[in-house]
């Protein structure tokens, strides 16, 4: 089905959620969630939502290199059926890769604008995004990615072969999707901005909740995490998954030495241990920290980085991030990776909207890639959510499935209006 995109619309969107510390972390101690939120809008009126998340300062540059994109979107046709080339008509600007190539500003451009032609596609479709992509044939899934970079490790062949073979069981994994919804895990405790206090009441309460693993933020001060880790342990107790995140604050031997620190108080994995480009430190730091898992993904531009990290056995967890590499048709190539290299994949989400736009993908990846949850959950955070038509459904520790057309993407109007930076009322 195609159609003709007629108006490309870009907001600047910022939460001030420093006020009251949701979100810090060791390298982002003060974080406003935002999001660069594009709307396409058809020659038939139907439109479609996407966005880039940032936290604050930079998301006008986002907002910039969306509407530099616009050449290849307004006036032209879209096919609905062939999202993949509408993917590769953007990677391949032969002005704007030079930015990248397919990493950074402009690729993260990219995935708002690829994300907003997938929520339009599901609205004409009638689906929700994760039954969209399920419903597709193994061909049709294979022809969403770009193959280029990816054949030394995954051919298309290889792929399509693994995609038939989880074609058997799919319609019984919808139905266990449908009832019981995907595993989650929440990160609302860990904040490393919030009291010791607050910590363990909202570690007690995500027990209460449902949830089996928590996450918490280290990495500024020793001392404190030792603190906060033996605190989050007794009011979580043993059989409850307490997974740490670093966002990136160490070095390879600081990582190692770190978590040796902490190692008694029994961490399921370590995040983001060292810079999300040193594929070789994280390989290091996984062979020195084990039993303890080593999970990246939020920050790694693109699908061959992903590769990499696979290849060299660097990861336990691939963290995938809706919004950061080049929109769902890159995300479909690594969640293809993972399951070639048999890693689960958490997805990172959190943010203003990740969650929403995230588990679209998990759900697709259970029902039709990697035919299983075992060792998967979505991160899952308490905040924003209101703010979105079709928000998330978190019910004893699981996403519920989102039945609504679309990737429920689409902020409330209203929102829109008082969160548009810098005339918005909150902002006044």
């Amino acid at each position: 089905m195609k159609i003709t995109i007629t108006g490309l619309d870009v907001f600047d969107v910022r939460f001030p959620t420093s006020r009251q510390l949701d979100g810090s972390d060791a390298t982002h101690p003060d974080p406003d969630y935002s999001a660069a939120y594009v709307v396409l809008t058809a020659a038939n009126g139907a439109t479609g939502h996407g966005f880039c998340f940032t936290i604050g300062r930079g998301n006008e540059v986002c907002v910039a290199a969306i509407e530099a994109y616009a050449p290849h979107v307004t006036g032209r046709d879209i096919d609905l059926d062939d999202l993949g080339e509408f993917s590769r008509r953007l990677v391949n600007d032969s002005q704007l890769r030079w930015l990248g190539p397919e990493k950074g500003v402009a690729h993260m451009a990219l995935a708002a604008l690829v994300n907003a032609a997938f929520d339009l596609a599901g609205v004409a479709a009638g689906k929700p995004v994760w039954k969209l992509l399920a419903d597709y044939t193994p061909e049709q899934v294979v022809d969403l990615v770009d193959w280029r970079y990816l054949t030394d490790a995954l051919t298309p062949s290889t792929a399509l072969d693994l995609l038939k073979d989880r074609s058997t069981g799919k319609d019984a994994r919808e139905a266990e999707l449908r009832r019981g919804g995907y595993p989650a895990y929440t990160t609302t405790p860990g904040w490393l901005g919030y009291t010791d206090e607050k910590l363990v009441r909202l570690a007690r309460e995500a027990v209460a909740d449902g949830f089996t693993q928590i996450k918490i933020k280290v990495g500024s001060d020793l001392t404190a995490d030792v603190r906060r880790m033996r605190l989050a342990r007794a009011a979580v107790g043993t059989d409850v998954r307490i997974a740490i995140d670093a966002n990136q604050r160490w070095d390879v031997q600081q990582a190692i030495d770190w978590v040796g620190r902490l190692a008694e108080h029994d961490p399921y994995w370590i995040e983001e241990p060292t810079s999300p480009d040193d594929i070789l430190g994280h390989a290091a730091i996984r062979r020195a920290v084990a039993p303890v898992k080593v999970a990246t993904g939020e920050h790694t531009h693109n699908r061959v980085m992903f590769k990499q990290l696979l290849a060299v056995g660097a990861i336990d967890v691939l963290q995938l991030d809706a919004c950061r590499v080049g929109g769902v048709t890159e995300n479909v190539a690594i969640l293809l990776l993972a399951a070639h290299f048999g890693v689960p994949v958490c997805p990172h989400a959190g943010g203003v909207g990740l969650c929403e736009v995230v588990q679209h993908l998990a759900m697709f990846d259970f029902v039709a890639v990697s035919g299983s949850v075992d060792g998967r959950a979505i991160e899952y955070v308490d905040h924003l959510h209101e703010h979105f038509i079709d928000p998330v459904r978190v019910v004893s520790g699981h996403y519920l499935a989102p039945s609504q057309p679309g990737m429920s993407s689409r902020m409330w109007p209203d929102t829109l209006a008082a969160h548009r930076y810098p005339d918005g009322s909150v902002w006044q």
